[in-house]
């Protein structure tokens, strides 16, 4: 996955808990087996009226928020089913953070694997921002994941806690695939000596 080290783009908010993954990705669209391509059916029950039409009343469908890069919400995002597709969907659309006050642990973990940002910010500190990114079209944050901290327009500025250990896969950009190949000698070195001692056992 790519490094993230610092980001600034604009955010957009959906002020709402318990935003769940069947509504991020609806189960129906849960058809291709690549990340990409999830990105047009992201909260569609909420973009789109039953006919198909753009819903104006969605803020994803305002003009202010188009081509954001940061999704501003409540409490418990993620939650509901376990399906990585959340996390696919989010950044195809173009997402590459989530702010909210608190994230479901399944959720969470299919993000940083991913390379989604997810910051956890007090509630209060979540209904102020709102509010600005509400008062500003074009509120643009600045995410500094070295620093742990977000800041924008308005004075708005806020540090938060991450895990060490997701926090350094982020910022070296690996994976589960990544970090076993680092061990790639001394796997090799493992399957060479098991190779030779089965070998051995055999002409005994």
């Amino acid at each position: 996955m790519e490094k993230f080290t610092r980001l600034t783009a604009v955010a957009a908010i959906l002020d709402r808990p318990n935003v769940d993954t069947d509504l991020i990705i609806p189960r129906q669209f849960l058809k291709n087996t690549q990340r990409r391509g999830y990105g047009r059916h992201v909260f569609h029950d909420l973009r789109f009226k039953p006919d198909g039409a753009p819903d104006p009343d969605c803020p994803l469908n305002q003009a202010r928020y188009q081509g954001a890069g940061v999704l501003v919400s409540r409490e418990n995002f993620g939650c509901g089913s376990s399906r990585e597709h959340a996390a696919w969907a989010l950044m195809d659309y173009g997402f590459k953070a989530v702010i909210a006050p608190s994230f479901s642990d399944i959720f969470k973990n299919n993000a940083f694997k991913n390379g989604l940002l997810l910051v956890e910010l007090p509630a209060g500190t979540v209904a102020g921002l709102i509010r600005l990114v509400k008062d500003r079209p074009g509120f643009e944050l600045s995410l500094d994941l070295a620093a742990r901290t977000v800041t924008g327009p308005a004075g708005f500025s806020a540090g938060f806690a991450m895990d060490p250990y997701a926090r350094e896969l982020m910022l070296n950009g690996w994976d589960d695939i990544s970090l076993t190949l680092q061990k790639e000698d001394r796997l090799a070195a493992y399957e060479a000596g098991h190779n030779q001692s089965w070998r051995a056992a055999v002409r005994t």
